[in-house]
């Protein structure tokens, strides 16, 4: 089997690596980004709409590309080698994700048209306090009303929440389940309270008191929730990958020229194989999380097989990234604690992703809870 991206797929991800590059390539660039808000460059935004990033995973007939999950890994890992602050994977495969599976014709050309066309971000507003990484909803809650619906309750943390034009709500049904809602960013009976993360990213805290709402497809989306978070871990995952292998590198090249003791480290045979290790570790991620995303590529891909993929690429990327982000500034000694060093700032990046949509403890409980469906061996017959 050919691994290997075909001609189409390599110019996009030359096409991205450049455009990111030339923004994001200097790690100052990046700090002075995020420290302010919005936490990225709005007009990077608008640049990766005008080259069809922002529409890759949505029908042409959507407003978007019609492309694969390997193009829109290949953008991840893009986004994960320079730490690009831009909201692709919460706004784009996320939230843009969930209109797409639920909402109807006119929901999708309107909200996903208007976010591959750079003029819109989306943010899904669903954990909740005392939640841990669940698909459904039970602090927010929908009503009924003359003009549709209201949702109530607050939604904490939802990432570039302050920043969004249309937030995607999960809320609990009056009948029991979880519904899908869009609600305007602006709308009455919205607070947003935005703050910066530990990465340099933006999350906010969200309050909802009767704010309007439009229902996103009909009864429970619990479902659908779960489905499109696999597809969200996924996509996490590439990019993990991305920031794991600038992490080797940039690790690897200061072994190459740091000198102690008259020698460069790389002469000291310790220091070396430690850096081996990280190798093989990147190196068995790059593997899972290939094969992940051929899993999700398959044509009607099974929702278990897809969740069953994320889980086991979330544990390894998560085992992994630990690993390589402790290593790498091990290796790099006291200026890998600076925040002017970007080797802190990609282990930082790395944790956050362990912990967006469930680390690697939470999808290994997912995994052990299938073990009693399978038969007893005695290793001794």
């Amino acid at each position: 089997m050919d691994f290997t991206y075909d001609d189409e797929q390599q110019a996009l991800r030359e096409a991205v690596r450049g455009l990111l590059g030339k923004t994001y390539g200097d790690y100052e660039t990046r700090r002075r980004t995020v420290a302010e808000d919005p936490g990225f460059d709005e007009s990077m935004w608008g640049r990766l709409a005008e080259m069809g990033v922002l529409g890759l995973p949505f029908s042409e007939e959507d407003g978007g590309v019609g492309a694969g999950p390997v193009e829109v890994a290949i953008v991840g890992q893009e986004i994960g080698r320079v730490l690009a602050p831009e909201p692709f994977m919460t706004s784009v495969v996320v939230a843009g994700g969930l209109v797409a599976a639920a909402g109807s014709a006119e929901q999708r050309a309107d909200v996903l048209g208007g976010l591959a066309a750079g003029e819109k971000v989306l943010a899904f507003a669903h954990a909740e306090a005392g939640s841990r990484w669940v698909d459904t909803a039970s602090d927010v809650t929908a009503k009924a009303s003359s003009d549709g619906w209201t949702v109530s309750g607050t939604k904490e943390p939802v990432p570039h929440g302050a920043r969004a034009d249309v937030l995607v709500v999960s809320a609990a049904l009056p009948d029991g389940g979880t519904g899908l809602f869009l609600v305007d960013g602006d709308a009455a009976g919205v607070s947003r309270t935005g703050y910066a993360t530990h990465d340099g990213g933006r999350a906010a805290r969200i309050d909802f008191a009767d704010a309007s709402a439009v229902a996103l497809g009909d009864g429970d989306q619990s479902a659908t929730i779960g489905n499109v978070l696999d597809h969200g871990r996924i996509v996490a995952a590439n990019q993990a990958v991305g920031a794991m292998e600038i992490a080797l590198e940039a690790t690897s090249d200061y072994l190459k020229s740091r000198k102690q003791f008259g020698v460069t480290l790389n002469t000291f045979q310790s220091l070396t194989f430690r850096a081996a290790d990280m190798y093989v570790s990147l190196e068995l991620t790059r593997s899972i999380v290939a094969w992940a995303t051929m899993v999700l590529a398959v044509e009607d891909a099974d929702p278990t097989d897809v969740a069953d993929a994320a889980s086991r690429a979330t544990v390894q990327v998560s085992k992994a990234g630990r690993h390589i982000g402790k290593e790498a500034i091990q290796l790099h000694g006291g200026i890998a604690m600076t925040a002017e060093y970007s080797v802190g700032a990609y282990t930082n990046h790395l944790t956050a992703l362990d912990h967006l949509f469930g680390d690697g403890a939470n999808e290994l409980r997912k995994l052990t809870a299938s073990v009693t469906g399978h038969e007893e061996v005695d290793p001794l017959a």
